[in-house]
């Protein structure tokens, strides 16, 4: 068996199945490459292009800031830190008097005649400043909405295509948005989101264009693990320059620009992407290389670690052990790691999003049915949209298999690889045919990050208490609190970042009692209760990743003497899950390995 993943999204038009390892459902039909595009900054014409020379220019709906105040995070202690501002920018600023409880952050203030954009444009340019904005206000209703103009020309025009965003059918980002701007940590602000994938379109090189909607967005630590590697710490190719679309279009749904009056708008659009490059041009890379991927994040900073990648259903633990390793790793570490749960329409989550350190993300659609693609089973933790058909597997008022739903936007490259033909790494456009938990995962990711920067859990969250928010949060769907099609349900980013609120899931236990006669010396009657396992939610690395449980999931004990059991008949109740963090990294073994 291959123990190369292949990322998540559409199967290419007549490969009429998985090709090696590659199994590259991403690339699209030719019935859907002319996609959904603009010509020009705002105009509606569909199948144009966006130029990577366009500036993303700012519309007129920015946000509120407070007067002569900038937001500074530096190491640098308060008094250093307005030295070196001084010194270097000839700006006067002052300390404002007024705290803040985010770490190595600090509010200053300008002289009244300094323009504060352009005094966050100086500093953010300096050496040592993590990040420099205005204080942002945040309106009384709680609710932002940002003037993207997606395809439509209008201001808010991003809403028609990005429906995934928005409540009821997506995860109330607007919310979300609005929570963070009154918590002082607009966009997630401060926190470093790592994007291992196929590379990202995130700066001009050669003939590599910049995507045109990152122009606010910050990267950092950037590496390419395909064409270099890791030597004495340090990454020896620092441009993971992306050669499909993939990794760009989950990095978009991530930190894109938002309120730039351009394009779409990102959920965790001011946290920082770190871009590793872990799937060569084809969307197939070794277990090895992404597990260098995430000790690379883990050592550069990175919070959270997105992968939507998957390997071929039936790989097992064992078989990546490499990566199996880093992943616990990562949790040791206190870093989120989520997984797309896979495209296979199959009963089981692939790996590596089953590992019980991870946070395993299905896909719904606009329906808020279950995609017809999406993997499910015990490993599955919540589920995000993913765009699609509704699955003809789930029997609810809410799905219509026989619909045509839409797909998931963000921007990427204007035309998709196939095996035939590279991409052009020049042209972007908001394509449409995008579908898949690939693109589920990222918003998973952007909501571990803002549940971060929302402080809702304290300074510093771990990744189990984190995980347990974002499932007591979520909405449920088919009914039971926790299902093996949906986990339990789809992510609410508003109501995670809110202040407030339950911190963990509740779960179904059953009660059973056991008449059990023994053969050893007596026969006793003892009652037993089944309840979920201590290490709930999923987060919980162990050093045996094939028998740790799941989020919620059950296990049982077999009596050592029973010959003869009569149960009777179960009642079930319903209480709060406890979150234990227990961490074991296990020994680090690299393994190579090729398409089968």
């Amino acid at each position: 068996m291959s123990s190369n993943p292949a990322i998540h999204g559409r199967a290419p038009a007549g490969t009429g199945g998985p090709v090696k390892a590659v199994r590259l459902t991403l690339a699209l039909s030719a019935a859907l490459l002319a996609g959904l595009a603009v010509t020009g900054v705002f105009s509606t014409t569909v199948g144009g292009l966006f130029s990577p020379g366009q500036s993303a220019r700012a519309g007129a709906g920015q946000i509120p800031y407070a007067p002569r105040q900038l937001v500074v995070s530096s190491a640098e202690p308060l008094t250093a830190l307005v030295a070196y501002i001084r010194s270097h920018t000839g700006i006067d600023v002052q300390p404002s008097g007024q705290g803040s409880d985010a770490p190595g952050e600090q509010i200053l203030e300008l002289p009244a005649s300094q323009s504060v954009t352009a005094a966050a444009s100086a500093l953010r340019a300096l050496p040592g400043i993590a990040y420099a904005v205005p204080n942002y206000i945040a309106k009384a209703a709680g609710r932002w909405i940002p003037n993207d103009p997606g395809s439509s020309g209008r201001v808010g025009g991003w809403e028609r295509l990005q429906w995934n965003f928005t409540a009821p059918d997506g995860i109330d980002a607007p919310r979300a948005w609005g929570n963070l701007i009154a918590d002082h940590r607009p966009g997630a602000r401060g926190v470093v989101i790592a994007v291992l994938d196929s590379g990202v379109a995130y700066r001009n090189w050669g003939t590599f264009k910049r995507s045109p909607d990152f122009g606010g967005t910050k990267f950092i630590a950037p590496c390419d693990l395909v064409a270099g590697t890791i030597k004495d710490g340090v990454c020896t190719n620092r441009f993971p320059l992306d050669r499909l679309g993939h990794g760009t279009f989950v990095a978009g749904t991530i930190a894109e620009a938002t309120n730039n009056g351009f394009g779409l708008t990102g959920l965790a659009y001011n946290a920082s992407i770190m871009p590793v490059r872990v799937l060569d041009a084809t969307g197939a890379g070794t277990s090895s290389t992404i597990a260098e991927g995430v000790r690379y994040a883990v050592a550069h900073g990175a919070q959270v670690i997105n992968l939507s990648i998957e390997f071929p259903p039936g790989t097992t633990s064992g078989e990546i052990p490499d990566l199996i390793s880093a992943i616990n790793y990562a949790h040791a570490k206190g870093v989120v790691v989520v997984a797309s749960a896979g495209n296979d329409y199959n009963t089981s989550v692939d790996f590596p999003a089953a590992a019980p350190a991870v946070i395993a993300v299905g896909a719904t659609t606009k329906d808020r049915c279950l995609a017809a693609y999406s993997d499910t089973g015990k490993a599955l933790d919540l589920v995000a949209p993913g765009g699609g058909d509704d699955s003809s597997t789930i029997h609810t008022a809410n799905c219509h298999p026989a619909r045509n739903l839409p797909d998931i936007y963000q921007m990427t490259f204007a035309n998709q690889a196939t095996a035939a033909k590279a991409v052009n790494v020049d042209a972007f456009a908001l394509q449409s045919g995008w579908f898949g938990t690939s693109m589920a995962a990222p918003d998973v990711s952007s909501a571990a990050a803002m549940v971060i920067a929302s402080g809702v859990l304290g300074a510093h969250p771990t990744p189990d208490a984190i995980l347990a928010r974002l499932e007591a949060t979520a909405r449920h769907l088919s009914g039971a609190t926790l299902n093996q099609k949906y986990g339990y349900g789809l992510l609410n980013i508003g109501a995670a970042t809110a202040k407030g609120g339950p911190l963990t899931p509740t779960t179904p236990v059953t009660t059973t009692t056991t008449t059990t006669t023994t053969t050893c010396t007596t026969t006793t009657t003892t009652p037993t209760s089944t309840t979920p396992t201590a290490t709930t939610p999923t987060g919980t690395a162990t050093p045996s990743a094939a028998t740790a449980p799941k989020s919620g999931k059950q296990t049982g004990t077999t009596p050592v003497c029973a010959t003869t059991t009569t149960t009777t008949t179960p009642t079930t109740t319903t209480t709060p899950t406890t979150t234990t963090t227990t961490t074991t990294p296990t020994t680090e073994t690299t393994t190579t390995t090729t398409a089968a």
